[in-house]
């Protein structure tokens, strides 16, 4: 049995997030799946290392599939950059060992958050920020960041979907950037929940304005209450930035 290893990029603006559904064929799994079944002529499920939700990108997703068929990796990253939607592009194939497992195998995940923080909107990045007209006060906001380092129970900034057995996730760093404009939010750690890093950047969007205090993050983690988190951030601005094995 073969196991392939997948580098995929994808512009996750008109899909319904990276899981197949059932009532709907828009998803980036599908879309891969399909094409990839075409290629092999059987059914292929591939297994991704993060599920997006619907509109978020990737810079750097992950998969894995196995496969009987003697297919060299050029010939997949051919054959499914051919034929899939111009918005995903599998940047690398590569034949791993068959215990490799795109999902459970991740050590650690990196994501990045774009928001534009300027009076008006900026036309090249609408598509890829969230534009937020007020100025927002970036110390407050690397002061609240410290805040979520470590482990903790993350259950406030989760969705109700969320239906992990544990709440608990370990943030190793949140990093922030500030350049003519745009503001660029990092955060890496161990494993994600649903809606959670979007969460957290809508929570600290509002200690940015002054609509939260730093201080107020240590209890809501300790709530555990969802409705005390800030705005959920727009999934435009989201990336799937890196994810280590």
């Amino acid at each position: 049995m073969n196991n392939f290893k997948m580098l995929i990029q994808y512009d996750g603006g008109r899909y319904k997030g990276w899981q197949r559904l059932k009532n709907s064929e828009n998803t980036i799994q599908g879309k891969i799946e399909n094409v990839l079944s075409e290629l092999v002529g059987k059914k292929v499920e591939i297994i991704g290392s993060s599920r997006t939700d619907a509109g978020v990108h990737a810079l750097a997703q992950i998969a894995n599939f196995k496969t009987n068929e003697n297919l060299s990796e050029a010939e997949i990253k051919t054959y499914l950059n051919r034929y899939l939607p111009q918005d995903i592009s599998i940047r690398g194939v590569t034949l791993v060992p068959e215990d490799f497992y795109a999902r459970y195998n991740a050590k650690s995940k990196t994501y990045l958050y774009k928001i534009w923080n300027e009076e008006f909107s900026n036309p090249f990045l609408r598509k890829y920020s969230m534009h937020i007209e007020k100025k927002l006060n970036t110390t407050l906001i690397k002061k609240a960041t410290q805040y979520f380092i470590g482990e903790h129970d993350f259950t406030a900034f989760s969705n109700a979907k969320s239906k992990k057995k544990s709440m608990v996730r370990e943030i190793y760093s949140i990093d922030l950037e500030e350049s003519a404009g745009l503001i660029q939010i990092r955060i890496s750690g161990n494993g994600f929940l649903h809606n959670m890093v979007r969460k957290i950047i809508g929570t600290l969007i509002e200690v940015g304005l002054g609509e939260k205090a730093a201080g107020d993050i240590p209890k809501i983690l300790a709530s555990k209450e969802r409705n005390l988190t800030g705005c959920m951030a727009d999934a435009g601005g989201l990336f799937l930035e890196k994810i280590n094995y």
